[in-house]
């Protein structure tokens, strides 16, 4: 992952945490949302057997597609804190 190097003539290091910070709290609330939004049995057994767990499949990659990108803000946050 690349890091923003911290220099007189950039962005400072505490905006940068500012700014990956309020980047990670809104990629954890659509988490969080993404999770509220999960399948619900009822809408799915129309379509015939094994269509919920298709869903849920999907569902949970979603969450997960979201988890790693919170994950690698974070690791940015941490990285610039160190610089």
């Amino acid at each position: 992952m690349i890091v923003p190097t911290i220099h007189r003539n950039g962005t400072s290091k505490s905006r940068l945490v500012e700014q990956y910070g309020a980047a990670q709290q809104a990629v954890h609330l659509a988490i969080t949302a993404v999770i509220a939004a999960g399948p619900n049995g009822r809408d799915y057994y129309p379509q015939g057997p094994g269509t919920l767990e298709e869903a849920n499949t999907e569902h949970h990659a979603r969450i997960e597609k979201l988890s790693v990108v919170e994950q690698e803000l974070l690791a940015l946050i941490e990285a610039i804190d160190r610089a």
